[in-house]
């Protein structure tokens, strides 16, 4: 009976002279030298040594010679060379080696001209070790273009799901057949997330945003149909690459994608994660993705009608907003229960309690977002009165975002309470509450009526007065002073001083910018409201009234715009009731230059009053009737403003 050859017979065909001798070593090798048996591994390789493996790769890939080789058996050292290389590489010291650093480059040369072959198999397995085993393999990787290869291998290995024109149903096909995504895409997804972990994401962005693209949908189909760990790795690679503050470029690629079903993707995963039972960290993962998403696309991204085809039930289009609503609600009651014990409950003011304050704040504003988004979908869909969803759905949906105002109203009394004002997590707060007010101005009267001058007062980390709360409040504030019991609420809290100040950041010489100019005419017409409150008695303090009119003069002195010269107009017009023009010169903050701008935008509007009277434009009408008959009642005090109007002939 013949007998088997052993490991020496082997290493003794490797060390042999001839290149057909060491060949038939290594086919040896392959056939029966267990791939775990590390200390066999070091002795086939010192035997065969780096020289013939990087002979054989390169006549694999048709760039070098081994002796007796021919065209034809390329293909055969090609897969002969990569098989071992990739052995090899188990054992951790061969793999971290500089040998195996420099065969990286080459390697991808081969994945980037293979395709559905074996060699793709090995090839990836061969990255992933050296890459693990050492940063520089890490560096070398990406430094040779790793990213673009993977994204082109990616593509190809997601077997033709991800294409143009692809249908829904195979999503949920694949999903109920419980497809797994083969070895290769899984250590393809591990070699990415290797290099987002290693180099920055400003500069993959830069150089790949097109490849990280791609990635990223087929990512999503992986997120999507897979039911094991890896669903896990993919949506924290979703999560990082889409919610990074350097991913702009990805997001504009994306929005260009003529096939958008990577959003139906990455909006089916969402769902899995959100209505099973997984850890607390994997649910917010999944809130970062969904907020990233509706930063891409719009909030309309959470309705999506998906049938799945061979099931009882259909899944219906408000799913995923009921999902991501009710679990933003449940990290916002968490959050805020955390971030008031660790803040007024508990005497540690160690480094590492302000780092899990900060961390617990960043979340918060994850789950704040999508609250506000949601709150904004529904405002949409109001005003262009679409009803994607039954009445009951619409209800669930109030009621939540009902009690969760009232979860954050109850977090800002506690911080009143400890006399807290200053902070992100209470800014955030107010922005929250501004905009859920914005839309129901109403809604916990009494508790908002009770906090608005604290909320008035709050302020950014960085902020050196308030600013922005003032700001996140100017759309309730204006609904509610156009009726009588709102403007006593605010005159009785001081609110009124809080927008004059406000108005002064916006529109004056030291003006800051918002995002939003329609801010300023929020806090214009708050003010008129008011001014216009005959039975209030309400009026401006002398040095409020001095700093209002030179910000609404310097704001008008370089625009034409009838809208912005109407507005600060008629607010100095009612602000001149209770003044006058020798009074105010007594106050050392004016001057004459200043009533001489005061009187160039009264002539303007007066002007702007004649040509509208000749003309159909009377937009603007109310405005003029307040300019008008208020120039009428104290014209008489403000000489200069009546000699320059005497002059215009108005």
């Amino acid at each position: 009976m013949e007998q088997s050859p052993s490991l020496e017979d082997c290493l003794k065909l490797l060390k042999g002279e001839r290149d057909e001798q060491r060949l038939a070593g290594l086919l040896l090798v392959t056939k029966f030298c267990n791939g775990n048996d590390n200390a066999a591994l070091r002795r086939v390789y010192s035997a065969v040594g780096i020289g013939f493996l990087d002979r054989l790769l390169r006549t694999g890939m048709g760039e070098g010679t081994i002796s007796s080789s021919g065209g034809d058996n390329r293909d055969a050292y090609l897969q002969l060379s990569v098989t071992v290389l990739s052995a090899f590489c188990r054992v951790p010291e061969i793999a971290s080696s500089e040998d195996m650093v420099l065969k990286i480059p080459l390697i991808l040369e081969v994945l980037s001209k293979q395709s559905g072959s074996h060699v793709v198999e090995e090839c990836f397995e061969f990255l992933f070790l050296v890459s693990t085993s050492c940063e520089d393999g890490v560096a070398a990787l990406y430094k040779s273009g790793g990213l673009r290869v993977l994204a082109s291998q990616m593509s190809t290995l997601a077997d033709g799901y991800v294409k143009t024109g692809e249908q829904l149903g195979d999503i949920f096909t694949m999903a109920l057949n419980g497809d797994q995504s083969s070895h290769s895409q899984e250590l393809a997804i591990k070699l990415l997330q290797l290099m987002l972990n290693s180099v920055s994401l400003d500069i993959i962005n830069n150089e790949y945003s097109s490849e990280l693209s791609m990635m990223v949908a087929v990512i999503a189909r992986e997120f999507a149909v897979l039911h094991d760990a890896l669903k896990f790795e993919a949506l924290h690679l979703l999560s990082a690459i889409l919610s990074s503050k350097y991913s702009a470029p990805v997001h504009d690629t994306l929005r260009l994608m003529s096939n958008g079903i990577w959003s139906t993707y990455v909006r089916v995963g969402i769902m899995a994660i959100l209505q099973n039972r997984v850890a607390p960290a994997e649910k917010l993962q999944a809130l970062i993705l969904a907020e990233s998403v509706i930063s891409i696309l719009g909030e309309r991204w959470l309705l999506g009608q998906m049938n799945l085809p061979d099931a009882k039930d259909t899944v219906p289009a408000d799913r995923c907003l009921l999902l991501v609503l009710e679990s933003s609600r449940v990290e916002v009651a968490v959050l805020l229960n955390e971030l008031a014990y660790l803040k007024y409950e508990t005497s540690n003011n160690s480094s590492s309690n302000a780092e899990t304050i900060s961390l617990k704040q960043q979340n918060l504003a994850i789950a704040f977002s999508l609250v506000e988004k949601i709150i904004k979908l529904i405002s949409n869909l109001v005003e262009d009165e679409v009803n994607p969803f039954d009445e009951n759905t619409l209800s669930k949906v109030i009621s939540g975002l009902n009690e969760t105002v009232g979860v954050v109203l109850e977090y800002l009394q506690d911080a009143k309470d400890h006399g807290q004002k200053k902070g992100d997590d209470l800014l955030a707060s107010v922005r929250l509450i501004g905009s859920y007010l914005a839309e129901t101005p109403l809604a916990c009267r009494e508790k908002v009526r009770e906090l608005l001058d604290f909320m008035l007062s709050i302020e950014g980390e960085d902020e050196p007065s308030p600013f922005f709360s003032i700001c996140f409040l100017l759309p309730m504030l204006c609904q509610i002073t156009m009726e009588l019991e709102g403007c006593k609420i605010m005159v009785s809290c001081g609110g009124q001083k809080a927008v004059v100040e406000c108005l002064v950041k916006l529109i004056g010489p030291m003006g800051c910018t918002v995002e939003d100019t329609g801010c300023i005419f929020l806090a214009c017409d708050t003010i008129l409201n008011l001014l216009k409150r005959d039975q209030i008695k309400f009026r401006l303090d002398e040095s409020t009234s001095v700093h209002l009119l030179k910000a609404l003069a310097y704001w008008t002195e370089e625009t034409d715009e009838p809208s912005v010269v109407m507005m600060a107009s008629s607010i100095c017009a009612l602000i001149f009731d209770h003044t006058s023009e020798q009074a105010l010169l007594n106050h050392p903050n004016i001057n004459q230059s200043n009533i001489a701008s005061l009187s160039r935008l009264i002539v303007r509007s007066l002007a702007g009053c004649a040509q509208n009277m000749a003309g159909d434009m009377n937009s603007d009408s109310d405005l003029l009737d307040i300019i008008t008959s208020g120039y009428s009642r104290w014209s008489e005090r403000f000489p200069h403003i009546k000699e320059a109007v005497g002059q215009l002939g108005v």
